[in-house]
């Protein structure tokens, strides 16, 4: 074969320039690697370790036959997990919620705040579910490293999540109402991309604690893609709601029972007041200036707003006002911002399914327990296909009364195993005690009829007649008709009492929280506050109708006697908001009741 001299000039100089190439490779690789800072690599190593600690406890959830879905995150190991409401809304009672491990376990509906766009799920089937760490939402400030975890665009499918690594944009933002019900109030701003999917699903800071839940960007007019706006609720704000979910009832927002605006001076006043509100009780009046409220200083509408957004119905807060220069500060308790059964309404377009059974024709096979082998028999019941179905009961008012139940019976049994078992002093009770100005008491406690003297002055309720309108002795607020219930709570306990619910927990006069049972007869309610460590009675709120005036009594200085814990100081706040107090000598169980006068003295 002819070669040119030009052809080998050129093979020539390839080899050259190969030779040297090779060299230099061998060169390079024999040098010494450059030098990393190691702070780098142990902020990328906790960064990991961050993310691996909180991949584990996040979930996703997925709807009837995976259409729709969402995130979540488990917060106990019992398999509670929070959610958006918007992501549950249409799920019926029971869904499927995948974890990183590969598993898919069922899940049942404990309780939603519709207004709050919070949902309550428990994940079943175990009792070790890996739950994560909460942080102090408060201590969250801008630019601070954050990530979320979640299900963005149901990617999914192999039940891994997507990570999604940003900062935090901005704290306390308070984003309008949407429709007739979704107000986000207090909630994180991030960049961390938040995308449908993702809703529902936790953001965590740089330590991988969860510090929100995942459920709003701003995608008007941008079309369903992230653009570096979203925003999650604080867990702090969830941490109040979250005994309320528990209970299983349909959660409602508080409001003060006056609306706010700033004058030609921007201070924040009252516009508006309800005479019925507990606000005006206390004082508060139009054109007072609020100077603070639950805690935080309130410059503007928009922050009274906000603060007020994360309290549910029924917590009790500080409020400062100032009137022609002096202060005030009260406690008020806030009031629901929907009527009874309302909320109920405006969300029935989209109902539970009846007994917690999902429809055949929208909804895979239940999950079983992971101990119970998989049955495939389509002949078997549905309870039997669906071994957790008795974990679901309807009622008007509810999401899930089944967990109203198990709350309010859990309650009731470490209070009498603390207290004693009351079903044993069925007969009256005397109780004989001192008041303030050192007058003889006397209680007499029955069933039907209860009675109260006080020095020569005796009243006793009639039971022909409504209780509401016997609130004795004059300016109590109804302390007879209070202790009556009292009695009547103890001995009867909720299964007997009549309708007795599960309300949760509520801030009380020490540090707190104070969980809380409202038993309802006629138009009375009362509310039966118990404390946490100790699981004793510690106060008694009887309000004698809808909106009006509590009568508000506390029991102190317990002391056992024989097999009971009795209070050695009975509580209770006037008309006039001055604590009386009535020092118990003695309480009898009396045996039998004289003839003709049983409940009192007349």
């Amino acid at each position: 074969m002819n070669v040119t001299n030009s052809t080998l000039r050129l093979a020539n100089a390839l080899s050259v320039y190969l030779i040297t190439f090779v060299a230099l490779c061998h060169s390079l690789a024999s040098a010494q690697k450059p030098d990393v800072d190691q702070r780098l690599l142990d902020a990328q190593e906790r960064r990991i370790a961050a993310i691996a600690k909180a991949t584990r406890s996040t979930i996703s959830v997925f709807g009837p036959e995976s259409q729709g879905g969402g995130s979540g995150v488990i917060i106990s190991s019992d398999g509670f997990a929070l959610t958006n409401y918007h992501v549950v809304e249409s799920n019926g009672a029971f869904m499927n919620c995948s974890l990183p491990d590969g598993k898919l376990y069922r899940a049942v509906i404990v309780g939603i705040d519709p207004t709050g766009d919070v949902s309550l799920i428990q994940l079943l089937g175990r009792q070790d579910f890996p739950a994560a760490q909460i942080a102090n939402s408060d201590d969250v400030a801008p630019g601070d490293a954050c990530f979320a975890i979640g299900n963005p665009f149901l990617l999914a499918t192999n039940f891994q999540p997507s990570v999604s690594w940003g900062i935090v944009s901005g704290t306390h933002r308070y984003q309008y109402p949407a429709g007739t019900l979704l107000e986000y109030a207090d909630c994180i701003q991030t960049d961390a991309a938040i995308n449908p999917g993702n809703s529902g699903g936790p953001l965590f800071n740089e330590n991988g604690d969860l510090i929100g839940v995942n459920g709003r960007g701003s995608f008007e007019k941008r079309g369903r893609v992230n653009v570096g706006v979203g925003y999650a609720i604080s867990i702090n704000q969830i941490n109040y709601f979250l005994d309320h979910l528990k209970s299983g009832r349909l959660i409602d927002h508080a409001t003060l029972g006056a609306t706010v605006a700033s004058d030609q001076d921007g201070s924040v006043r009252v516009d508006e007041i309800l005479e019925t509100s507990d606000a005006w009780r206390k004082g508060l009046r139009y054109d007072d200036e609020i100077v603070s409220f639950g805690g935080r200083p309130i410059a503007t509408v928009n922050q009274f707003k906000n603060v007020l957004g994360i309290f549910p119905k029924g917590f009790r807060v500080p409020l400062i006002y100032q009137r022609e220069g002096e202060t005030t500060e009260i406690v008020v308790r806030l009031t629901g911002v929907h009527a009874t059964n309302q909320l109920s309404e405006i969300i029935e377009g989209k109902p539970l399914e009846q007994g917690g059974q999902p429809k055949p024709d929208d909804t895979p096979d239940p999950l079983p327990d992971p101990a119970t082998p998989r049955d495939n028999d389509e002949s078997k019941t549905a309870q039997a296909r669906n071994p957790f179905s008795h974990m679901f009961v309807e009622r008007t008012g509810f999401t899930n009364y089944y967990f109203n139940t198990i709350n309010r019976d859990r309650i009731w049994q470490e209070f009498t195993k603390r207290s004693g078992d009351w079903r044993a002093v069925k007969q009256r009770w005397r109780i004989a005690a001192t008041d303030d100005q050192g007058q003889e008491v006397l209680l007499l406690l029955g069933d039907e009829k209860s009675g109260i003297k006080i020095g020569d002055e005796s009243w006793a309720l009639d039971p022909k007649i409504d209780f509401s309108k016997q609130l004795y002795p004059p300016r109590s607020n109804g302390l007879l008709v209070a202790l009556h219930y009292w009695r009547k709570m103890l001995v009867d306990g909720p299964m007997r009492f009549g309708d007795v619910i599960y309300f949760g927990s509520l801030p009380g006069e020490q540090p707190g929280m104070l969980s809380t049972l409202i038993a309802t007869s006629g138009i009375v309610e009362t509310w039966f506050l118990f404390a946490p460590d100790t699981n004793i009675l510690d106060s008694v709120e009887m309000y004698p109708e809808i909106n009006s005036a509590p009568c508000r009594v506390r029991f102190l200085e317990y002391r056992s006697e024989g097999k009971f814990l009795l209070p050695g100081i009975i509580e209770y706040l006037d008309r006039d908001g001055q604590k009386r107090n009535l020092t118990i000598k003695q309480i009898e169980f009396l045996t039998a009741s004289p003839a003709g006068s049983e409940g009192g003295t007349r």
